[in-house]
């Protein structure tokens, strides 16, 4: 994927389910959504533990969310992503981005073969202030 593919994906996007986002400020996944919220994208949590996040009303599983998502945001474990992504075909979400230290190739190439795009490994927060330098 590269930064001209991405930028669009940046652009484009409105509406993230984030897979894993935890309420606890500690966590990496809070501070990620707190920023892309403050650049006007829509934050959905999906987290079967957390009943809000971000002042959001949070969703078991991504068929639990009311409203079209543009893309999935995965904060989980590698070996958790599989059944994340079939999630995401189902939904007819059009991205899924594996945040910073999640990969999982056989995941992404079901996601690329149902038509959707694939970001690996990389945040998109840092990669929002990186390509738009906010």
């Amino acid at each position: 994927m590269n930064d001209g593919q991405i930028k669009a994906i940046l652009q484009t996007s409105r509406t993230i389910a984030s897979v894993g986002l935890s309420p606890n400020p500690e966590r990496p996944s809070l501070g990620v959504a707190y920023y892309l919220k403050s650049q006007g994208y829509r934050i959905i949590p999906v987290n079967p533990n957390a009943d809000r996040v971000l002042d959001e009303k949070s969703y078991a599983d991504l068929p639990s969310v009311p409203e079209k998502v543009d893309v999935v945001q995965i904060f989980r474990r590698p070996e958790d992503v599989p059944p994340i992504v079939e999630q995401a075909i189902q939904i007819g979400a059009k991205v899924v981005w594996m945040q910073e230290g999640i990969s999982n190739e056989e995941a992404a190439n079901r996601a690329e073969a149902a038509g959707l795009q694939v970001v690996m490994n990389r945040c998109m927060m840092q990669e929002h202030r990186r390509l738009f330098g906010r």
